[in-house]
This record gives structure tokens, C-alpha cells and sequence, in this order.
């Protein structure tokens, strides 16, 4: 996977929420736990897995909405923010951590509702692979975004160190036939990339991000959006 090394430092992991969901970053944030939870709906008694839960933002989130969820990271240091993040939310109790590799899930078929996957593809270097397992532990629901190849982000993604995984239409649908998962729901967002909105006060992201939606809306939105969210079922 590109960039482990550099995803499993301490620092990083005690820096990541601050360096990417501050400032306009928390407009991002709100969007990607909306999409989460316009995908998988009510959550109580739903066994869930969350794959590269990282600081466990959305899987402290569901715990709190009464799922029992499952996260498991690769990164010890991102499993301790996760930890201490369920613990200050009230949710310790609701929720294991686990730390373990993607493309070895350690559960048996069908072991879960629902797996999601976010912020996750765009460093797979086997996505094919990870899917796979993702759909062989999930008996209903698989749910993942990707970041978008004929977008800004292709151009952000230029100028970053460690770069990123990047992903057409046909690609997608390529993964989702090679992992026999079926496309009931997707969604596409942010014509201007995560990267531009980190940079800039939550006030001003705003406006720019009034002005996201619009363009999101029109007849080209779709084809010009830097991230898309994919429900699919197994």
C-alpha cells in the first residue's frame, strides 16, 4: 500500500484529524459522515466493519447511532486516536478495535451487515483484492468512495509527495464485477479537490463550497467531481 509507512508514524496519526478536518476541512467531514449515513440508513443492531477506520471518526459515530461496529486499521498509532476518540464520545463500550490487514480479513463469510471502506481506495495497491474480501465478509452491504480520475483531483494529486490512487467510471465498474457486487446507489461531489478547502478558513470554504454545489448540480457535475461514494450490495 502506498504511503504505510508514513500512514503508521505516532505523528501522523496525532495530527490527522486536526491537519484535515479543521478550517474548510470540516466541510468535508460533515460530507463524508452524510454520505455514510444516507448509504447504510438505521444502524441499530447492524453488525458493521469499518476497513481502515483510521482515527475512528465514522466508526464512533455509528457506535453512537447503535451499531455494532467493528474497526480495524493497520496503524496501531491511528487505532490509539480511535480508542480515545470512542472513549470521550461515551462509546468505548460499543465498539472494538482491531488491528489487522485489509487484504486478510480475520472473519468468516458473511460476517457482517454492512462493511464500509473511506479515504481508503486511493491508497490500495491491489484494490481488486481488497474488495474482494470486503464483499466475502459482508452478507448485504459494501460501501467505499474513490477519488476521481478526469477531475481537479488529478491535478492535486500531480503536486502530492506520496500521490494517490486515482479511478475512472470503467475502472469502478470493473472492480465491482470482478468482486460480484451489484451498484444500488452512488454519489458524486466536489468539483474543487479535499486538498484546496484544508487550506482555507471554514468561512471562506463555505462560500466556495456554495459555489461547488452549483456547478455539482449541473448537467457536467458528475463527470467533473473529484470524489464519488459507491453503495453496493452483495
Amino acid at each position: 500500500m502506498k504511503g504505510q509507512e508514513w500512514y503508521q508514524t505516532d505523528d501522523v496519526a496525532e495530527e490527522y484529524d486536526s491537519k484535515r478536518f479543521s478550517r474548510g476541512g470540516q466541510l468535508i467531514d460533515r460530507r463524508e459522515k452524510e454520505a455514510v449515513l444516507d448509504a447504510i440508513g438505521p444502524v441499530d443492531d447492524k453488525s458493521v466493519l469499518e476497513v481502515a477506520c483510521g482515527t475512528g471518526r465514522f466508526t464512533a459515530m455509528l457506535a453512537d447511532r447503535g451499531a455494532d461496529i467493528v474497526g480495524l486499521d493497520i496503524s496501531g498509532p491511528m487505532l490509539s486516536q480511535g480508542r480515545e476518540k470512542a472513549k470521550s464520545a461515551g462509546v468505548d463500550d460499543h465498539v472494538e478495535f482491531m488491528r489487522g490487514d485489509a487484504a486478510r480479513l480475520p472473519f468468516p463469510d458473511d460476517h457482517f451487515d454492512t462493511v464500509v471502506a473511506m479515504r481508503f481506495f486511493h491508497l490500495a495497491d491491489t484494490p481488486a483484492s481488497f474488495l474482494a474480501e470486503m464483499r466475502r465478509v459482508s452478507k448485504h452491504q459494501v460501501f467505499f468512495d474513490t477519488f476521481n480520475r478526469f477531475s481537479l483531483r488529478s491535478l492535486y494529486n500531480w503536486a502530492l509527495p506520496m500521490g494517490s490512487r486515482l479511478y475512472s467510471r470503467w475502472e469502478v465498474d470493473r472492480l465491482l464485477d470482478g468482486a460480484g457486487l451489484e451498484l444500488a446507489g452512488e454519489a458524486h461531489d466536489f468539483v474543487l479537490p479535499y486538498g484546496f478547502y484544508r487550506k482555507i478558513p471554514n468561512d471562506l470554504a463555505s462560500g466556495f463550497r456554495s459555489i461547488d454545489e452549483v456547478v455539482g448540480a449541473s448537467p457536467v457535475g458528475d463527470k467533473v467531481a473529484s470524489v464519488s461514494y459507491w453503495d453496493t450490495r452483495v
